[in-house]
């Protein structure tokens, strides 16, 4: 049962970060028994990875909508265009789905053997 700091982010996701302190079951040098205790937790103002690409497919879906309403309310004929923003929205609504369910699985394999 080695030491290790933790990193925590707003989101609630966490990582380890730096090892610390040996255990009493591990005498040799540079190596660690492979059962990992907090040492202490760094908490981050900043999101995870995963739940910052979220946030920017999210930022740039809502950017897609405002220029599809634009469009419409603009009564111009730019049905390609609209149909063009129409297929990202579709695509960033599946990369923003896979990320989500990225996330979940790293979530529910907390304590499995990676």
């Amino acid at each position: 049962m080695c030491f290790f700091d933790q990193v925590m982010w707003t989101c609630g996701d966490w990582k380890w970060d730096r090892f610390r302190q040996h255990c009493n079951r591990e005498y040799r040098t540079g190596e660690t028994c492979g059962m990992k205790l907090v040492y202490a937790v760094a908490r981050s103002n900043d999101k995870c990875k995963i739940c910052q690409k979220i946030d920017t497919k999210l930022r740039r879906r809502a950017a897609e909508i405002a220029k599809i309403q634009r469009w419409q309310s603009e009564g111009s004929k730019l049905k390609a265009s609209i149909e063009r923003s129409y297929e990202i929205i579709k695509d960033l609504d599946q990369e923003i789905y896979q990320l989500q369910i990225e996330k979940q699985r790293k979530t529910q394999a907390i304590g499995k053997a990676r």
